[in-house]
């Protein structure tokens, strides 16, 4: 059923905006980009930068800006260079690729959770804490580290700032 709407989403929709698995579904699914395994969960909130000027998709963003991830795998760099369709938007020296898109931003991979509120790491870590997974706690979220304390949201305004340039300039 999902590559049925994948395969309708290239004649119907004028874009889209994949996010995290999602994202890593479609690009295998659209470019044979296979997702590899992480040796450890990925948890936390990590400075990425802008990698391609003049990308609408970032458009008023900072030169540093965070985003949260949690995820298992992740998509490798020289797969998705290797694609010449797709181009490295912004990444992290952390996290890794964080938005691909094709020319013109008809698909948008983003690799991380912009659409995070401040409290949906915190749920993720303690569901993991409960499960008996012995999880990291996440980086750079927690204030001083320390999951008794409150998250420190530094993502908001670039979360909105994204999806309004993707509504404004490719929706």
């Amino acid at each position: 059923e999902l590559c049925e709407i994948m395969e309708w989403s290239k004649s119907h929709v004028y874009s889209t905006f994949h996010i995290c698995w999602g994202a890593q579904a479609a690009l295998y699914y659209h470019y044979g980009i296979k997702k590899r395994s992480l040796p450890e969960k990925l948890s936390g909130v990590y400075p990425h930068r802008v990698t391609s000027a003049g990308s609408m998709l970032f458009r008023g963003f900072d030169d540093i800006f965070w985003i949260p991830h949690s995820r298992h795998t992740t998509m490798d760099r020289d797969d998705i260079i290797a694609e010449k369709r797709l181009k490295i938007l912004a990444e992290s020296v952390q996290a890794g690729v964080y938005a691909v898109s094709t020319s013109g931003g008809r698909q948008i991979f983003i690799m991380g959770h912009s659409e995070y509120d401040a409290l949906t790491l915190d749920a993720e870590y303690r569901r993991d804490l409960k499960a008996g997974r012995n999880p990291r706690i996440p980086a750079n979220y927690y204030f001083e580290d320390d999951p008794s304390r409150s998250p420190n949201m530094r993502w908001r305004s670039h979360a909105h700032l994204q999806f309004a340039n993707w509504l404004n300039y490719f929706v």
